[in-house]
């Protein structure tokens, strides 16, 4: 686990855009194809603006959600509309390559139609996880990441790929990836920023170790190369 701190947060953003382009460069020179995963939140439209600006080869790179609301796709709650706006439809990325939680349809039927397409993408037997080359996430001021809030059952599930839930805050349908899934990324890039995350963050490096009361310790704690990228709002006195 490394962290890199930042003085705001836009330099925090703008290092962890940097750092997944430079991870989905040395998939794509290896294997041809990168698999990127990201999170929505307020902390992803800098990263977005940063990716969007830089040349790449995005027909070459397939985007999927952590988790996604249960709204339309153009709805502003929509984690997809924020990647839309700031990412997608900015850089010209291929919308053939864009495999989007469909959050208007009933919430279970959302998590299922997107654990098959994930199954089929990955060429899964059931049981089995994707191993996506990097996922972004980020942390709420409760130490939630996805859509696994404090006192969450799926906190437990090691088994899933993805589930309905009914989050704590609005609007409070969501489907979100579960651990197993989240805990096999080659790569897991944390952007965390503002004043408001330091406290639980203190408890997530520091503090005992309770994934059912701070879920985003399952990634501080298990994950596997895990970076965080940290403003000094969010990362003082760690």
């Amino acid at each position: 686990m490394s962290r890199q701190i930042a003085a705001d947060a836009a330099g925090a953003a703008q290092s962890c855009a940097h750092r997944v382009l430079e991870i989905l460069q040395e998939t794509l020179a290896a294997n041809g194809r990168a698999t990127l995963a990201v999170s929505g939140g307020s902390s992803p439209k800098l990263m977005f603006d940063e990716m969007a600006k830089t040349p790449f080869a995005w027909e070459k790179v397939h985007l999927f959600w952590i988790d996604e609301r249960a709204v339309p796709p153009t709805d502003n709650d929509s984690n997809y509309k924020l990647a839309n706006d700031h990412f997608i439809t900015p850089a010209e990325f291929p919308k053939r390559n864009v495999h989007r939680i469909h959050g208007e349809i009933d919430p279970d039927q959302a998590a299922k139609r997107y654990r098959d397409e994930l199954e089929e993408f990955f060429d899964l037997q059931r049981g089995g996880f994707p191993a996506f080359d990097v996922i972004h996430c980020g942390m709420g001021e409760e130490g939630h990441t996805a859509s696994l809030f404090p006192g969450e059952a799926h906190i437990e599930d090691r088994t899933g790929l993805t589930a309905a839930v009914f989050a704590p805050k609005l609007p409070h349908w969501r489907v979100t990836t579960l651990p197993g899934l989240l805990l096999n990324a080659k790569h897991t890039l944390m952007l965390v920023a503002g004043p408001d995350k330091n406290p639980i963050l203190k408890q997530v490096f520091n503090g005992e170790y309770d994934p059912w009361k701070i879920p985003v310790q399952l990634i501080a704690r298990e994950g596997t190369n895990v970076e965080w990228f940290l403003d000094e709002a969010a990362a003082a006195g760690l």
